[in-house]
């Protein structure tokens, strides 16, 4: 296992349940890290990990429930973190939610309250949980995973658009922090956007067979996006939008 960059290194991953994050999980144990998961639903959370720790004999793979709501408990995890493993690498930002409407006019702003929760605090805390960690360490990144709608939204998708405009402002934001924190050398760690028009995995195909998912990522082609930003120097990736789908 491993591929240089990530040898050794000390991921965390959040929202590490669902289907992106297991894909997440996976690869980057293959890669030869250590990582750490969290999810709101510890069921999910733990087959993943289980998951992860079967393909990869060998690998340390944990999970715990964290609530990502509530600053404290995220800081508390990046702590714990830290303080079992030494260090923290990484930060994986796979916490999501969708809610549209069939118009602009139509537009519920329920939808936006549930989304900022989902989209924008999530990034919130654990950008300021884990900022100085990922600053201490000689390849931090945070991997935010956003969308394509954030830069051209539709009608129909205002409260997820700026759910997503608004957490790439706030991660683009942790950028300068590494940036100024580098000084005349440059970062040493770096924080970046991983763009795609929207996901998919293997139940969505078995469910939808004729669908063509255009323009869609497939979670393992995610993994392998998050694996790359390692492979970069900080520098090359700090603050920067790195699109996986066709820009709008």
């Amino acid at each position: 296992m491993g591929n240089g960059a990530l040898e050794g290194a000390v991921i965390a991953v959040a929202g590490a349940g669902g289907p992106a994050g297991r894909a997440a999980l996976l690869r980057l144990a293959e890669a030869g890290a250590v990582v750490v998961g969290s999810d709101n639903d510890p069921e999910r959370l733990a087959a993943a990990v289980d998951a992860a720790r079967y393909a990869h004999g060998g690998a340390t793979v944990t999970g715990e429930s964290v609530d990502l709501l509530d600053l404290e408990s995220t800081r508390d995890w990046a702590a714990r973190t830290e303080k079992e493993f030494g260090r923290v690498d990484g930060l994986v930002h796979l916490v999501g939610g969708w809610r549209g409407s069939e118009t602009f006019t139509k537009t519920s702003l329920d939808d936006w309250d549930f989304l900022e929760l989902l989209l924008v605090r999530t990034v919130q805390h654990t950008t300021l949980a884990f900022h100085e960690a990922l600053q201490r360490s000689d390849r931090g990144r945070y991997v935010l995973i956003s969308a394509a709608g954030a830069t051209k939204p539709t009608a129909g998708n205002a409260a997820y658009a700026a759910g997503k405009a608004a957490a790439e402002a706030w991660t683009l934001a942790m950028a300068d922090y590494f940036r100024k924190a580098g000084g005349e050398q440059g970062p040493t760690s770096a924080a970046a956007i991983l763009v795609v028009k929207a996901l998919v995995h293997d139940a969505m195909r078995a469910d939808r067979p004729n669908a063509k998912f255009a323009g869609f990522t497939d979670v393992k082609d995610l993994a392998e996006a998050i694996v790359d930003v390692w492979d970069e120097p900080a520098a090359e990736v700090n603050g920067k939008r790195l699109w996986l789908t066709e820009k709008p």
